[in-house]
């Protein structure tokens, strides 16, 4: 799959003259291996012996040519992330706490029923839809342990 990704990325950057270079590989198979949207600071951390200007400069090719997206989280960092024709389609969730963004991917019966309905409420308001993005915010394991807050999950655990 790794493969794949690189030559569909290679070919991308070649249609509007970007050269694919090992600096530009190196940061694919960082967000690639990250399974969750980064920040700046935390690529530099996965790849140290990149500077931070080529980390910007290399993002914002990437983001022009559509193959990265930016995703917001529950803080005043921005997040990077592998574009979804890339990766494959997944939401997000953003703690409020610390800001963390996580992928979430939904059963696929959920995620057909969400379209279903996204398609029924277009139709009624005159729209078209081509995709969706469904943010879920909340707090992250390690900030619910961290204020006493008890899940679903050790609710249930707990009347057992």
């Amino acid at each position: 799959m790794s493969d794949d990704i690189h030559a569909t990325v290679a070919a991308r950057l070649a249609r509007g003259d970007g050269r694919y270079t090992g600096g530009r590989r190196a940061l694919v198979d960082v967000l690639l291996g990250a399974g969750r949207p980064l920040t700046v600071e935390e690529i530099l951390d996965r790849s140290p012996q990149v500077r931070q200007s080529s980390v910007y400069r290399n993002l914002a090719v990437f983001e022009e040519s559509g193959l990265v997206h930016r995703v917001a989280g529950h803080d005043e960092f921005t997040r990077y992330e592998l574009a979804e024709e890339i990766t494959g389609h997944h939401h997000h969730f953003a703690c409020r706490d610390c800001g963390r963004v996580a992928d979430v991917e939904l059963p696929r019966d959920v995620e057909e029923a969400l379209d279903r309905t996204l398609g029924e409420l277009a139709a009624r308001a005159g729209i078209t839809v081509d995709a969706h993005r469904l943010d879920l915010v909340g707090l992250c394991r390690e900030c619910g342990r961290a204020r006493g807050v008890r899940t679903r999950r050790t609710q249930r655990g707990a009347a057992r």
